[in-house]
C-alpha cells in the first residue's frame, strides 16, 4: 500500500516540497530521531513545516507549551511553523514522507504516534513503554480521535487500546477514519 500511495502521490508531494524550498530557507525534508519497535531508534522523514532552528527554539518556547508539565511539547500558535508548514499541518500532508519509513520497515501505516527519545526517557512505568511492542504509525487511533487537543494521557490510552486490541479490521478502520480527520483537520497545530 505504501509502495501504491507513493506513486500516486508522488507528483504532489514534489509539488509540496518545492513550496517548501521556495518559501523558507533550509530543505524540504527534516529527519528526526524516533523510537519505534522494542524501543529502536529510526530517522523519521517529513516535509518540513518549521523554521531551521525549530529543535533549538523548544528551551526558549518552553513556558508556552500548551502541554506544561507534561511529556510532550506542543504548541497551537507555535511561532517557529512556516506559512506553507501551517497548511501542510492542517492537512497532515506534512507526514507523506513517512511512506518511505513504511517501505524501509521502521514504520507501519497504523499504529502508535512515533516518539522521541526524550519522550521515551521520561516514561514513568512499564505500561507507557508497552507502545513500542508494535511499529509506529503514519495514522492512529490518536490521530482520528482528536490529534493534538488530546492530552497526553488520552493518547496512550488510545496507543495502548490499538497495541492491545489490534486487528486487520481495525488498521482498515483506521485508514479510513484518516481520510475524515485529514479533511476535517481538528486538532491539527
Amino acid at each position: 500500500m505504501a509502495a501504491l500511495a507513493l506513486l500516486v502521490l508522488a507528483p504532489a508531494m514534489l509539488v509540496i516540497a518545492a513550496m517548501v524550498r521556495l518559501t523558507s530557507r533550509g530543505p524540504a525534508l527534516f529527519l528526526q530521531t524516533r523510537v519505534g519497535k522494542d524501543g529502536k531508534t529510526f530517522r523519521m522523514v517529513k516535509f518540513r513545516s518549521m523554521c531551521t532552528n525549530a529543535e533549538r527554539l523548544v528551551a526558549e518556547l518552553q513556558e508556552s507549551n500548551d502541554f506544561a508539565g507534561g511529556t510532550l511539547f506542543k504548541i497551537r500558535q507555535d511561532p517557529r511553523v512556516t506559512r506553507v508548514g501551517k497548511v501542510l499541518r492542517r492537512f497532515s500532508l506534512d507526514e507523506l514522507p513517512q511512506l518511505f519509513n513504511v517501505l524501509g520497515g521502521s514504520m507501519s501505516l497504523v499504529g502508535p504516534r512515533p516518539p522521541l527519545p526524550a519522550e521515551v526517557a521520561s516514561y514513568g512505568g512499564d505500561a507507557v513503554h508497552r507502545r513500542m511492542l508494535v511499529k509506529p504509525g503514519i495514522t492512529g487511533l490518536w490521530q482520528i480521535s482528536g490529534r493534538s487537543d488530546l492530552t497526553w494521557e488520552e493518547s496512550v490510552r488510545l496507543d495502548l487500546r490499538y497495541v492491545e486490541g489490534w486487528s486487520l479490521t481495525l488498521d482498515m478502520i483506521v485508514l479510513f477514519k484518516t481520510v475524515r480527520a485529514v479533511v476535517r483537520p481538528n486538532g491539527a497545530y
